[in-house]
């Protein structure tokens, strides 16, 4: 693990998509962060310890998704199929499938394995099992400010965790999608999915791949309020003009409007993945944030852990 020492900093954007501004100072405690996203071996330590079955593995609750058709009620998590060419961006299905027996150990399917992959990201991980990981380690997860705290490396303002610049001189500074979304993937950083840990440059808290690879789970529940993030501004008693350090709105506000039917309450992700690209999702940024819901795990979300001063 990495040590950050707590500070103000600008949180948020005002210039990319609504859900990321107003750009606010903001103020967090000092933590010690995981320098890399659990990767699949350290998962498997995980398991192999106490026995963990990851949501994916098990067989969902019928009543927790009323009207859904039980046969496709099985084992199993979302996974990335490449298109074959211009399809609607509007429509993820174009690109997601609910895959029967994919999950941590068959990212790509059920034939699938874990070879090669040892120091790749753990991925079909869902919100309760980084929990549960997490809980297993003495750590926790963040919040989505020491998240962003910790991935900007001290330096506010910038649009990416380096610079200004997507990729300065022609430098692959992080894994994300080259080319056209969802269907031709150039691979300039050399990789079509996932990469290795430590693949590309550490930010300046020597921190690796806070941006792209995979996107991170964080313990804020999603709010949303007039276009803006709904924190809550925590100050400390007697701190009257204290920067607030700010956590996420409550489970009941993050329930998806979209979805009346299936209240299950949205935790906020950082840092994109390496399906982000020019053309498609530009959230390979600190400031950028996504909702997903607790019980779902794809393959691309992963996570990493902390330890807070205040824990101690």
């Amino acid at each position: 693990m990495v040590r950050v020492e707590g500070d103000a900093f600008l949180m948020g954007a005002d210039t990319f998509y609504p859900e990321e501004a107003p750009a606010r100072r903001v103020r967090v405690g000092a933590f010690w962060i995981d320098a890399t996203p659990v990767t699949n071996g350290e998962f498997a330590r995980f398991v192999a310890a106490t026995g963990y079955r990851t949501t994916a593995e098990q067989q969902p609750d019928a009543r927790d998704y009323p009207g859904a058709d039980a046969a496709l009620l099985q084992p199993g998590s979302l996974v990335f199929r490449k298109a074959r060419g211009p399809v609607d961006l509007d429509n993820p299905a174009e690109w997601w499938t609910f895959c029967h027996g994919a999950d941590w150990r068959h990212p790509s399917g059920p034939d699938s394995d874990l070879a090669d992959l040892d120091e790749h990201p753990v991925v079909h991980v869902s919100h309760f099992d980084a929990a549960a990981y997490a809980n297993w380690a003495g750590k926790r997860l963040p919040s989505e400010a020491e998240w962003e705290f910790a991935a900007r490396g001290g330096h506010d303002g910038r649009a990416y965790a380096w610079g200004d610049s997507l990729n300065p001189d022609g430098a692959m500074l992080a894994n994300y999608w080259q080319g056209i979304f969802p269907f031709s993937n150039t691979r300039e950083d050399g990789w079509e999915g996932t990469s290795p840990v430590r693949s590309y440059p550490a930010n300046d808290y020597d921190l690796f791949d806070m941006i792209g690879n995979v996107w991170e789970w964080t313990d804020d529940w999603w709010s949303l309020a007039k276009g803006r993030p709904g924190h809550s501004r925590k100050k400390k008693p007697g701190a009257c003009c204290a920067l607030p350090d700010p956590r996420g709105g409550t489970l009941r506000g993050s329930f998806d409007p979209l979805m009346p039917d299936i209240p299950i309450g949205r935790k906020v992700l950082k840092g994109g993945s390496h399906l982000c690209a020019e053309n498609y999702c530009q959230r390979y940024r600190p400031a950028a944030r996504h909702p997903q819901t607790i019980d779902t795990s794809t393959s691309h979300i992963g996570f990493r852990c902390i330890v807070r001063d205040a824990d101690r």
